[in-house]
């Protein structure tokens, strides 16, 4: 039970679009991570997601629309949505991410950029 520091944690990793988890809530995973550019669309059928900007400007694109998540602010994109996380203007942006234990990376998505194991830091 000891305060986490988030700039703190962040200045240990450097890798895009790999999560670390930095805590975990019941069935939850915390996490860290640092994207520039865009991902990948996919949805998670069973699982909530929840992104808060740290820094920089998350541009979260749904099918119908794109929703700007500034410095400050979170989005919750709720199960089954499709979505796909992107950057703007070369901007690395940082991120806090809540989910379940069991939430997939990509979904059902398989891609270059998937991950299937959260380094804990």
């Amino acid at each position: 039970m000891n305060a986490i520091n988030l700039k703190e944690k962040h200045s240990l990793f450097s890798k895009q679009w790999h999560p670390h988890q930095i805590a975990t809530v019941d069935d939850m995973q915390v996490i860290l991570a640092k994207i520039k550019g865009e991902f990948v669309w996919h949805a998670h059928a069973d699982e909530d997601e929840l992104f808060q900007v740290l820094k920089g400007t998350l541009y979260m694109q749904f099918r119908d629309r794109t929703e700007v998540v500034k410095e400050g602010e979170l989005i919750v994109v709720p199960k089954g949505v499709e979505h796909c996380p992107a950057t703007r203007n070369d901007e690395e942006v940082h991120l806090l991410l809540f989910e379940k234990k069991s939430t997939a990376h990509t979904g059902d998505v398989v891609h270059e950029r998937t991950q299937n194991e959260y380094p804990r830091i």
